[in-house]
């Protein structure tokens, strides 16, 4: 998959309408987002979508007449959903519990498992304050991925609620708010560790990658680093993981993340002391900036499933957003097979080190 092919937009037909669609969004022949926008009975006139994705069920609340807020939190996803449906919703960047009290007749969400059982219970959380007194949440997931938990936690925090729908392994739910909702705690976490000889703290929101501890892959590519960086750009930089350690070193930190809990992460572990910019892949780069160095630990999932050409389209960027002699550094595990996509874009890739996971060095020669 070319760079521009990752970044380009394409229409999707849906229920007599259109929604965008690309690589990257989650949403897209989702059963979840599906069985979710076929089951939602209209209530009241206000509503939100706290998982919306590409927009299936954001479109099936606007077509039953309700004004809608999505809230949204990849960059990918609020590229389409711009698009598809900016002129008929209001299409919001934000946190799922940051959503004013008592603003919505009706909620939807598909559950975001994948995003850990801490993300999901402020979901939930928010979903309830968010709700007026009678109002309803529609939450939909898989059976096999928490949904009977969440379905439990959802009808403490609410009252009442009963299961609407169920396809395969995929459940619909809905509930109506019956009791005020509990307060909400604190989202922020934090740890420290010990990286090159130094000891760093980092802060981080629920549902970012590897929250609570730095993952191996990380501190492999971080061991295997060399020479002098000069401007590095962080592609995919998650809370910082890879970035803080290389304040002092580098000369300059440009940090791109998809995810906004992880850019808003980002941002209080490095402060003034770099760029950290909400963004699809290199979205959000001006039209020729490059970089001497490029650090990677590519996402490999979009939605809870295996993709990779998020991390495809990665290693386009970092060929073209690299300058002459720049060297690229991507970190993985051990069984993606990157050097192949590596060897065709670069014409040459090394391999530093190897355990579990793998780093892998290219530079761009020509």
């Amino acid at each position: 998959m070319t760079l521009e092919a990752y970044h380009t937009l394409r229409p999707f037909a849906v229920v007599g309408e259109q929604l965008f669609v690309k690589a990257g969004a989650r949403g897209l022949d989702d059963p979840a987002y599906e069985l979710l926008a076929q089951s939602l009975e209209p209530y009241g006139e206000e509503a939100l979508d706290l998982n919306p994705g590409v927009g299936r069920v954001t479109l099936a609340l606007l077509q039953q007449g309700l004004r809608v807020r999505a809230i949204e939190t990849s960059r990918a996803a609020l590229r389409c959903l711009e698009a598809g449906l900016a002129k008929r919703a209001q299409v919001v960047r934000g946190l799922p519990w940051e959503i004013p009290s008592e603003s919505a007749d009706t909620v939807a969400m598909v559950l975001p498992a994948e995003r850990g059982t801490r993300y999901v219970e402020l979901s939930l959380l928010g979903a309830a304050r968010a709700l007026r007194k009678g109002g309803r949440l529609y939450i939909a997931g898989k059976k096999n991925k928490g949904f009977d938990y969440y379905f439990r936690l959802a009808r403490e925090i609410l009252g009442f609620g009963v299961l609407i729908e169920r396809k395969g392994p995929f459940r619909v739910a809905a509930l109506e708010k019956e009791k005020p909702a509990p307060p909400l705690p604190p989202a922020w976490g934090s740890f420290s560790c010990r990286v090159r000889g130094k000891t760093l703290e980092f802060a981080y929101l629920p549902g970012v990658f590897s929250a609570g501890g730095l993952d191996p892959g990380s501190a492999l590519l971080l061991e295997n680093l060399e020479g002098d960086l000069g401007q590095v750009l962080d592609l995919g930089a998650g809370y910082g993981a890879l970035s803080l350690p290389l304040v002092g070193w580098a000369e300059g930190l440009v940090l791109l993340e998809d995810d906004w809990p992880s850019v808003l992460s980002a941002e209080r572990n490095l402060g003034a002391q770099a760029t950290v910019l909400h963004s699809d892949v290199d979205e959000a780069l001006t039209e020729g900036r490059t970089f001497a160095t490029i650090v990677t630990n590519p996402p490999f999932h979009v939605g809870g499933l295996v993709v990779l050409e998020t991390a495809t389209a990665f290693i386009e960027a970092a060929y073209a957003r690299l300058e002459r002699g720049g060297k690229f550094y991507l970190v993985a595990n051990r069984f993606l097979p990157y050097e192949r996509l590596l060897q065709d874009r670069f014409g040459r890739v090394r391999t530093l080190a190897a355990n579990s996971h793998k780093v892998l060095l290219a530079q761009k020669l020509g």
